[in-house]
C-alpha cells in the first residue's frame, strides 16, 4: 500500500513501517525522561498539559490525551494527591470541575520540559548539517501526519483533537 504525497510521490510501506519505528522510538525515549520526577510518561504528559493549558476540563484533557476515563481518572487521583494539580469546580455546574496545575505542579512540568528540550537540543547538535537541516523540513510533514493521526485515532471519529 502506497501514499501519494504532494508532488506525486509514493510512500511505500518500508517508509511507513521505518517513520513508525522512529517515532515509537523517540516517544519511548522522550517519555523515560518523566522518570527522574517520579512520575510515569502519562502522568507527566497529563501534568504538562494541565500546566500548559489550565485550567481545562476533564473532558478536554480526555480529549487530548486520548485516554479512558477510567485510566485518565487514576492519573488525575495520583497527581492531585502528589499535589502537583488541582481541581476547580465550575461555578455555574458543580457536576464538573477543571483542573489546574499548583506552583510545585507547574515547576515540575516546567523541569520536565527543559530536560526534555535540553536532551533533544544536545542531540540535534550533533547531526551533521544536512541531517539538522532535513530534520527542521521534515517538521511541517511531521505535524500534519499528527493532526491525520490525531483525526484518525479519536474515538469519534470526529478529529476533535487540540
Amino acid at each position: 500500500m502506497k501514499n501519494e504525497t504532494e508532488g506525486g510521490e509514493r510512500v511505500d510501506a518500508d517508509t511507513v513501517t521505518r517513520l513508525r519505528r522512529v517515532v515509537g522510538k523517540l516517544a519511548r525515549q522522550l517519555n523515560a525522561s518523566a522518570t527522574g520526577e517520579g512520575l510515569t510518561p502519562t502522568q507527566a504528559s497529563v501534568l504538562g498539559l494541565v500546566a500548559s493549558r489550565g485550567p481545562i476540563t476533564i473532558a478536554a484533557l480526555a480529549d487530548l490525551e486520548q485516554l479512558n476515563p477510567t485510566m485518565l481518572s487514576r492519573v488525575i487521583g495520583r497527581l492531585d494527591a502528589a499535589g502537583l494539580i488541582r481541581r476547580v469546580p465550575d461555578p455555574t455546574d458543580l457536576r464538573t470541575a477543571s483542573l489546574e496545575a499548583t506552583a510545585e505542579g507547574t515547576r515540575v512540568a516546567d523541569r520536565l520540559r527543559e530536560r526534555r528540550t535540553a536532551i533533544v537540543s544536545e542531540c540535534t547538535e550533533r547531526l551533521s548539517p544536512t541531517e539538522a537541516e532535513a530534520l527542521t523540513q521534515a517538521l511541517p510533514a511531521l505535524e500534519a501526519l499528527t493532526k491525520q493521526l490525531a483525526s484518525r485515532l479519536t474515538p469519534t471519529g470526529s478529529g476533535a483533537t487540540g
